[in-house]
């Protein structure tokens, strides 16, 4: 594996796979979040500034059966040439003989974009001889697409193959990913804090148990904190529960205790009468929640004392939301969150947020650039921490 940094791609194809799955406007196609492709444009510009050329190759969206218009990567072509200030030719195929003759003819300093990778059935099967096609547009293969490291697809995983050791690398943003994740996984500064909310334990189960060897404190917040007040006997009225989670719960929380990590569960909760933005609210102890209401949030007694935990930390992991930030009402917990690993960070302490739902909290409330990273892979991030081997990660390092 070569490092990216170092490589001089004068003369060279680089055969680049970014992650440009963004969303866009159902009627007019227009992007609605391009932080995926800004993402890119460092590793896209360094290749371009030693004398390289550029193909980039994506999937967008979920085509089952073939092309479809609104999957089409055409629509992002003039905000990826006003994006790195160059034309960008586009493909309208990723294999054929227009992406063939059109990636021959490529001149320094010029970009070209294939058509979605998943109009083929055989980009998500991995298959061998769809990746040998694609590997032959290019004469050095960087795999930029940390969102899709946990997919063993022939773009991703397949493709690496084809390449000499000294012809594969990480992009800039894989290369800063992956080091992130590995500070925090491998050689975190104590205190650390691992920050787990979202609707369900048995999303989370593997990173909790993962982080129990690692962390020193683990938070707990949004819907699945419920599960475990239950599990410990508590009353949680009409709040989401995994009823055949609560011997895991049982479990994990035995586990902690045996490691000497120490769990924080909210001591109190917004709670409302409906699952609704309109909904009439009030406060309960977690643990006592009345019939026919619901936990939305966590309350302001446990917003201190989640606050006082994430500002003696010198390592913070933050994955997933403590209430449905997504209605105001109950976005209070979130954003206290989010203000405290800010200001922790301020005071030194490296914060790492991953995970589609925190990520979104973040830019929202405008903290995005006073944590140490944020991380654009949803999926693969958790897979990490979860222990599990990437496949995108593990084909370049073979």
């Amino acid at each position: 594996m070569s490092t990216f940094s170092q490589y001089n791609f004068k003369g060279q194809k680089a055969l680049i796979r970014v992650d440009f799955n963004v969303p866009l406007d159902k009627k007019t196609f227009a992007i609605t979040d391009d932080t995926r492709i800004k993402a890119a444009v460092p590793t896209i510009k360094k290749i371009l500034g030693d004398g390289g050329s550029v193909i980039l190759m994506s999937h967008l969206g979920r085509p089952k059966e073939g092309p479809e218009d609104k999957s089409s990567l055409k629509h992002l072509v003039n905000h990826i040439a006003e994006l790195l200030g160059v034309p960008v030719q586009f493909a309208n195929d990723c294999i054929g003989k227009e992406a063939v003759d059109k990636a021959a003819a490529l001149k320094p300093g010029e970009v070209l974009l294939l058509e979605n990778l998943r109009f083929y059935k055989e980009e998500e099967k991995g298959d061998a001889g769809f990746a040998e096609k694609l590997s032959k547009l290019g004469d050095v293969y960087v795999n930029d697409a940390f969102g899709t490291a946990h997919r063993a697809h022939a773009s991703t995983a397949v493709i690496a193959q084809f390449f000499p050791r000294d012809k594969k690398m990480f992009g800039l943003l894989m290369e800063s990913e992956v080091k992130s994740a590995e500070k925090v996984m491998n050689s975190a500064e104590k205190p650390f804090v691992a920050i787990i909310g979202g609707a369900k334990v048995s999303d989370k189960i593997l990173i909790i148990e993962n982080l129990l060897d690692r962390a020193t404190d683990i938070i707990i917040g949004g819907g699945m904190a419920y599960t475990f007040e239950k599990a410990q006997g508590g009353k949680i009225g009409n709040s989401l529960c995994e009823d055949d989670r609560l011997d895991t719960a049982r479990e994990l929380l035995k586990k902690a205790e045996a490691k000497g990590v120490c769990l924080h569960f909210p001591s109190d909760s917004v709670i409302a009468d409906k699952f609704d933005a309109a909904a009439l609210t009030s406060n309960a102890p977690s643990n006592n929640i009345p019939d026919g209401w619901m936990g939305l949030d966590v309350g302001p007694n446990a917003c201190e004392q989640f606050i006082n935990v994430i500002k003696r930390s010198k390592t913070i992991l933050w994955n997933g939301p403590m209430g449905v930030f997504e209605m105001e009402k109950f976005q209070h917990g979130t954003k206290c969150v989010a203000t405290a690993v800010a200001e922790a960070t301020q005071d030194g302490a490296f914060s790492l947020v991953g995970g589609g739902d925190s990520v979104a909290a973040v830019n929202q409330f405008g903290f995005n650039d006073q944590v140490s990273y944020v991380s654009t892979g949803g999926g693969a991030m958790l897979e990490f921490f979860e222990g599990k081997e990437l496949p995108g990660i593990a084909a370049i390092n073979k």
